[in-house]
Parts: structure tokens; sequence; C-alpha cells
């Protein structure tokens, strides 16, 4: 399968189609408040596509169905290691909202102090080259299979970069946010357009039995991924997810908490839902490969599987559309971390330490510029030092759980300090890479045992030097707790004044508590209004969350099930 002129009339049409809508946008874009928040004012529609946009990459159908690929159906949990996350960010969602700041090396600051602000950037801007990396690498690899090897994996990662800086850096925010909502359609095929072809082209359900072992067909087996790896999976995502950089510009930017919470949980959804297709394709994928029919019987990179696909399947047109999807999960995520980089290296660095009291327009050129420079960084880490899409995925997410335990723990415990906060990190961090010293395997390597010592030794580390060491100024840490506590409906500023004693109470009254906020004392929280009322809005998004996690699983295990019968 080559691609043909009907291919490029498809890819084409998407790229301009791309472009014309972040350039539109992106002329109304005047200050840097517009540029990197979008003004929050999204609605929810746009927040779900931006959530599912920004957290689905291209380098996710790459590694997954190379997982499947490998050892089964239940290589899903790769990617489903957060499905148990999920219900979580409807309560997760608002905390975003109500910190009020353009990044989170802000709130890091506000929170310990400059300097672990200063920390917070480092990993972030580190987090966003290493992912960025991943996700052009990803993709790279899928258009250079499926075009038949005639495209070189780096040249197709430089011209991927040229496409989404044109936008992104003319628009910003609400740019990529209406490119990702735009885009979202186009995962979305991407993600199931192989399999009727695929169904076909192995015989259906009793090709796949013939082919392929039982155990291929099983969410969890002793050969594929274990429970107590989902579990440590889960917590990784449960912990790392608060961290991440990108968060607080892809879920705090909507209009009111109830529009970020909505964006939130369900644009995740769709990303899960989205991945049962990867799974599908994966077994089709071995199936083929396994069968003998193409001339082989075995990939030399597992993370070929996808590419591999679609050169066998797809018919003229269709290559276009696939390569224009993969484009879209890809582009998508890296226009908005060219933003969120450009908004951290200009609020944390250039506006707080190099240039203050400049007019905003400056710091919006320089947010430009600065987010260009660190995502051609990235460019330079993918084209030399990402050898696998999924070790170098999970290593930027078990990062964002270390950096985890200190944010987490400064929300939820007003006694953590700086020292604790620096501490769980550099423990953290050094029990995971002296471990894989030790066990002389890539530091990018991930191994659920390893994961559990270094996070238990960060959190230790937290509160035992909290313990040891003053706490923070009460000055300090009461505006940062009371923004927490006081509901953000429509004030979109960054940095707003809120009042400095919510009236606690009505919250209470009007179901607005966060159980996250008042993890560690949930019935004072409750301000004597019964703890269902205060927490009402949490526990009843939650519970649809946790109803949407176990049918998904059940269903899936179901539909894999009655295949192998």
């Amino acid at each position: 399968m080559h691609i043909t002129t009907v291919d490029w009339i498809v890819l084409i049409t998407y790229l301009a189609a791309c472009a014309g809508i972040g350039i539109i946008v992106g002329l109304r874009v005047k200050d840097t408040d517009h540029y990197f928040l979008g003004k929050r004012r999204f609605g929810k529609w746009l927040m779900m596509g931006q959530s599912f946009g920004v957290g689905t990459h291209a380098e996710m159908p790459v590694s997954l169905t190379g997982a499947v690929y490998s050892v089964g159906a239940s290589g899903i949990w790769y990617q489903w290691k957060n499905l148990f996350v999920t219900p979580f960010y409807w309560i997760m969602a608002p905390v975003f909202r109500r910190l009020r700041r353009t990044t989170l090396a802000e709130v890091m600051e506000d929170r310990y102090g400059a300097w672990m602000g200063g920390i917070y950037t480092l990993f972030a801007l580190s987090f966003f080259t290493i992912n960025t990396a991943n996700m052009l690498k990803g993709a790279a690899k899928v258009i250079h299979q499926a075009s038949g090897g005639g495209l070189g994996v780096n040249e197709i990662v430089i011209a991927m970069t040229a496409i989404f800086i044109v936008y992104s850096f003319v628009g910003g925010l609400e740019a990529s946010a209406w490119t990702d909502f735009f885009q979202g359609f186009l995962i979305i095929i991407l993600s199931f357009m192989l399999i009727p072809l695929g169904w076909s082209a192995v015989g259906g359900a009793d090709g796949l039995r013939t082919s392929l072992e039982s155990y291929k067909f099983s969410l969890s087996t002793p050969r594929g991924i274990t429970p107590w790896v989902i579990a440590m999976l889960t917590i990784n995502g449960l912990v790392g997810v608060m961290a991440m950089p990108h968060q607080l510009a892809a879920v705090g930017t909507g209009k009111d908490e109830r529009t970020c919470r909505v964006g939130m949980l369900y644009g995740n959804y769709i990303k899960r839902f989205c991945t049962v297709g990867w799974t599908v394709v994966g077994l089709v994928a071995a199936s083929m490969v396994l069968g003998g029919r193409y001339g082989m019987t075995t990939l030399a990179d597992p993370e070929d599987a996808f590419g591999f696909a679609c050169r066998q399947l797809l018919f003229p047109g269709g290559l276009g559309l696939m390569i224009a999807g993969v484009l879209a999960a890809n582009m998508s995520t890296c226009s908005a971390f060219m933003v969120d980089s450009g908004a951290l290296f200009t609020q944390g660095v250039y506006r707080h330490w190099l240039a203050k009291g400049k007019p905003d327009s400056h710091y919006l050129w320089v947010g430009r510029v600065s987010g260009l420079a660190l995502t051609l960084l990235g460019v330079v880490y993918a084209l030399f030092l990402v050898e696998r899409v999924l070790y170098s995925f999970l290593l930027t997410e078990t990062m964002a759980t270390f950096m985890g335990i200190s944010f987490m723990g400064g929300i939820v415990w007003q006694r953590a300090n700086r020292w604790g906060a620096i501490a769980s990190l550099a423990v953290s961090l050094s029990v995971n890479f002296i471990l894989y010293a030790w066990r002389n395997e890539r530091l990018d390597h991930w191994d659920a045992n390893v994961f559990l010592a270094a996070l238990l030794a960060g959190l230790a580390s937290l509160v035992a030097v909290s313990l040891m060491t003053p706490p923070e100024p009460q000055e300090k840490l009461q505006p940062f707790f009371t923004r927490l506590q006081t509901p953000a409906e429509g004030d979109g500023s960054p940095g707003i004044q809120v009042p400095t004693e919510p009236d606690s109470i009505q919250v209470a009254k009007a179901g607005k508590q966060l159980l996250l906020v008042n993890l560690l004392h949930p019935f004072r929280g409750s301000q004597g209004v019964g703890f269902l009322k205060a927490y009402r809005i949490d526990l009843r998004g939650f519970s649809i969350g946790w109803a949407l996690a176990i049918a998904l699983v059940f269903t899936t295990a179901w539909l894999f099930e009655s295949w192998t019968k």
C-alpha cells in the first residue's frame, strides 16, 4: 500500500482545515491571559474535546497495539492503567479551577516557595520535552510503516513539527482547544477504521481463535499483566495525574467548576473507549502475522504492528485518512504542550527572574518564542534518544507521580513543607534510578516493585522531613487554602483576589465542598450540614464515574471472551 492521489487530497484538506481553524481563532489573541488560558471561558463540549485531544497521543495506539501484539488483550492495561483513576477526575477537576493560576509552577511556589516553584518548572519542561518526543516518534513509526517504509521516521518527525507550530504560535490555547475539538473526531475514526477491514482479513472470531492462544483474549493473566501490576499502574496514575504540567490549562480553563468536571471526566472516558479499538487492532495484527499470510511470522519491532496493519488493510483514501488521524492525535497534544511550555518559561522563569514589569505584549511574544524553542528541543530528543515509545511514556508518567507526592501532599496536608517536598522528590527519583541501574536495566524501564519502593520512600520522606523541620508560615498558607475552599464560578482572571474567608456553611449547603481538599478532615469540612449534603456534587459524579468504569471493563471482557467460544 502506497500513498495515492486520493490520500494526498485527504491529507491536504485536513491540514488546511486545521491551519485555518487555528489561525482564524488565533487572530483574536491579544494578551497572555488569552494566549495561555483562553481567558478561562471554554464550554463543556470544548473542554471535553480538549481533555480528550490533549490526553490522546499518536504513540498510544502504537505502543498499545504493540503490547497487545506481544502479550494479548491484557496489554490494554498499559493504557487502562488510569481507568480506575478516571472516576476521581470528577473530584480533581474543580481543584484546578480553584487554584486560579496560570501554571502549576506558580501553584507550587504559592504552596512551598520560590525554590520549589523553580524545581517544578525544571520537571515540567523535562516532561514536555520527553512527551513531545514520544508523540512525534510514535506517530512517525505508524506513518513510516503504513507508507511501506518509503518515508523515513526522522523526516516525518521534522515535517509534523512544522505543521502544528503554525497555528500554535499564533493562536495559543484557544486555537489548540478548537483544533483539539475538530481533531477529536479524526482520532475516533483512527481508533476504529481498521477493525472491520482486519476482521474480514483474519476470518472474524473463528480466525482469531484459530491463530491465537486462548490466554491472549484475557484481560488479566500471569503471562500478560497481573492484577498486581494493574494496581501499581493505577496508583501511578492517581498520584501523577494531578502533577502533570498541562492539567491546569487542559482542565482548569472552563467557565465554571461543573464545566471543568464534565470536560475532564467524559473527555477521558471517550479515550478509554477508543482504547478498546486499539486493542482489537493489536489482536488482528497478531493474527495476521502469525497466520503467515503476509510472508512473515513475526515483526522485528512489536511497535510496528499498528503500521503493519495499516499498510496491509487500508484502501486508497483510507491511508490518507489514517495518516490524518495520526497527525490529529499528535498535533492536538503537541500544540497544547507548546503553549503550556511557553507559559511555564514565561511565567516561571522570564517574568519572575529575568524581566519584571514589562508590557503584557512583550510577555506574549516571549511565550510564543520560548514555546517554539522548547518544542524544537523535544524534536532533538525524539531524533536521538527515544528507543521504545512505551517505556519512554511510562518514564514521564512515573516522574509525574514522584512530583505528585509533594503536590497532592501539599493540598491535603497543611503540615507539609518545602523541605519535605524536596526530600520526597529527591528520594523517590534516587531510589527509582538506583534500583534500575543495580538491575542493569534502562533508566526509562518500568517495574511495579521498583515503582512501589520509590513511591513509599518518597512518601515517607515527605512526612518525616516535614515533621522534623519548621512548618510553612501561616500567612503564606492561608491565602492558598482559602482559594481552595472558595468555589470558582466565572472568575476567569489568573491570580484573582478571593474573599479572605469564604462562607463555608453556605458552600457546604450548596454541596460544593471538595473531598480532595478536605480529605484528612471530611466531617469537619461538612460544616455540620451532613456529609452527603456538603459533598453531594462530588459524590454524585464520582458514583457515575465508577459505574462507567465497571461497565466498560465487564463489557470488554465479555466481548473478548465471546471470541474464544
